[in-house]
C-alpha cells in the first residue's frame, strides 16, 4: 500500500472502526499503518460463520432463529450507522455465531459517510449481496447495509437469494422492502427495521 491516498484512507477508516464498541461487532485492539506495513488486531471471536452454521441445519432456519440473529446484526449496525460507518459487505461468511450471539466481522469494505459525497470512491462488496449503489450509481449510506441484511435474512429463511424464492408473509415483505432498487423506498434506518421485526 504504497499509494499515499490509500493509506490515507485505510487509516482514517481503520481509526474510525477501532471506535466501535459493541457486543455484536468485533473488537479492533490496535491499527498501525505507514508506507511499508499495515495492521489491524481483532479479538478472535470462537465460533462458525453463519454460513457453517446455515449448512449444519440444512441451509435454512426458523423464523424464529432467523430474528433472533437479524435483531443482533442490526444492534451491531445501528451502532456502526450512529459512528458514520457502512459496513457494505453483509454477507453468511462475514457474521459469527458464538453460541447464540451473532458477531459482525469484515470492515475491509466499510467507509465513512460523508454527506457532500456524490459517489462512493471504490466499488466494493459482494455480488448478490452489494446494493445497486455500490456499483457507482450514487454515494451508499446506512441503506445499502439495509438491502445486504434484506438479502440475508431471505437466505436464513428459503436458503436462497430473494431473486429466486421470496421468503412467505410478513418477513418476506420485510425482504421485499429491505430490497427495493431505489433507496428511497427501503427502510430509511435500521431501527425502522428492527421495529417491522
Amino acid at each position: 500500500m504504497h499509494d499515499p491516498d490509500l493509506v490515507r484512507r485505510f487509516k482514517n477508516e481503520s481509526k474510525a472502526i477501532s471506535l466501535l464498541n459493541h457486543p455484536n461487532i468485533v473488537k479492533v485492539y490496535d491499527v498501525s499503518v505507514s508506507d511499508h506495513l499495515q495492521y489491524i488486531v481483532m479479538e478472535y471471536v470462537d465460533g462458525m460463520t453463519l454460513r457453517e452454521y446455515l449448512n449444519e441445519r440444512g441451509g435454512k432456519l426458523t423464523s424464529r432463529e432467523t430474528v433472533h440473529f437479524i435483531s443482533q446484526i442490526l444492534k451491531a449496525l445501528d451502532h456502526a450507522h450512529r459512528n458514520g460507518v457502512v459496513h457494505r459487505d453483509i454477507k453468511p461468511e462475514n457474521v459469527i455465531v458464538r453460541g447464540r450471539e451473532a458477531v459482525l466481522i469484515d470492515f475491509d469494505a466499510s467507509r465513512i459517510f460523508k454527506s457532500e459525497t456524490n459517489h462512493d470512491t471504490q466499488i466494493l462488496g459482494t455480488t448478490g449481496y452489494a446494493a445497486p449503489e455500490q456499483y457507482g450509481i450514487t454515494q451508499t449510506d446506512e441503506r445499502a447495509d439495509i438491502y445486504s441484511l434484506g438479502v440475508l435474512l431471505n437466505i436464513m429463511l428459503t436458503g436462497k437469494h430473494p431473486s429466486r424464492e421470496l421468503a412467505s408473509g410478513r418477513l418476506g415483505r420485510i425482504v421485499q422492502k429491505c430490497t427495493m432498487m431505489n433507496p428511497g423506498k427501503r427502510y430509511k434506518s435500521v431501527l425502522y427495521l428492527m421495529e417491522a421485526l
